[in-house]
C-alpha cells in the first residue's frame, strides 16, 4: 500500500483542484505521506444543490474502489461531504470530508464559529448538516458571498466579497473563528484570516492533516 493521500474534488473545474493542490504544499513534509489531488470530469462544474450533491455520490464511490490499492487515505473536498458514509462502506482507509473536518478543527480554535458560503441556496444545506453533529449552539451564522464556483477565479471580486461576509460574520454574528464553506476558496485563507483578524480554517487542509496523522497512526 502506497502511503499516499488522495483528495478528490468532485466538480470538474480544474482550477478548484489546481487551488487545493496549492493550498497542500505546508502539508508535504519530509518523510510524511505524498498528497494527490485528482478532479473529477464527470462532476458539474460546481457542488451548488443537492442534485449536484446526489450526483457526484457514485463517481466518487468509483474513484475510491479504482485507487483504494495505492492510497493510505481519501478525503473528499465538496463542502457538502457528498458521499462520505457511502465512501466509508467501501473502504477500510481513513475517508475524511472537508466539511466535517473544517468544523471539528474550528471547534478546537474558538468557542463559536462561522461559515463563509458560496450561495444563499447553499446555507440551508449547510444548516441541515450542523444540525445533524448537533452543534448548532456553536454555529455564530453562515453568510453567503453570492459567487458561484467557477465565479471564485476573479480574485478582485471573490477576495472583496469574503472579506466583507467575514467581517460581518465577526462583528455582527459574534464568530471568533471562520470557515470557508468551499474548496475553491482555498487560495484566500492567508489573505483573508490577515484582513479578517481571526482564525481562518481551509476545511481541504484541515481534512488532510487530520488524513495524515490516521494514516501514520494506523487509525482507520
Amino acid at each position: 500500500m502506497s502511503d499516499r493521500i488522495l483528495v478528490i474534488n468532485p466538480n470538474s473545474t480544474e482550477a478548484v483542484t489546481r487551488g487545493i493542490d496549492v493550498a497542500m504544499e505546508p502539508l508535504r513534509i519530509a518523510g510524511g505521506p505524498s498528497i494527490e489531488c485528482v478532479t473529477l470530469k464527470e462532476g458539474p462544474p460546481g457542488i451548488e444543490n443537492q442534485g449536484h450533491v446526489e450526483q457526484v455520490v457514485p463517481l466518487i464511490g468509483a474513484m475510491v474502489k479504482k485507487r483504494d490499492n495505492d492510497c493510505s487515505a481519501f478525503v473528499i473536498a465538496c463542502y457538502s461531504d457528498p458521499g462520505l458514509h457511502a465512501a466509508r462502506e467501501l473502504t477500510t482507509k481513513p475517508v475524511l470530508g472537508i466539511a466535517e473536518c473544517g468544523i471539528f478543527t474550528a471547534l478546537t480554535l474558538g468557542q463559536r464559529f462561522g461559515v463563509i458560503s458560496i450561495l444563499r441556496k447553499s446555507i440551508p444545506r449547510h444548516l441541515r448538516y450542523v444540525g445533524q453533529m448537533g452543534l448548532n449552539d456553536r454555529m455564530a451564522g453562515d453568510r453567503a458571498i453570492g459567487l458561484g464556483v467557477v465565479e471564485l477565479a476573479d480574485e478582485a471580486r471573490t477576495f472583496s466579497r469574503m472579506a466583507e461576509v467575514a467581517a460581518e460574520l465577526r462583528d455582527e454574528d459574534g464568530a471568533d473563528v471562520l470557515v470557508m464553506g468551499c474548496a475553491g476558496m482555498a487560495r484566500y485563507r492567508d489573505r483573508l484570516q490577515r484582513h479578517v483578524g481571526l482564525p481562518v480554517v481551509e476545511p481541504s487542509q484541515a481534512a488532510v492533516s487530520m488524513a495524515i496523522g490516521r494514516s501514520r497512526l494506523n487509525w482507520s
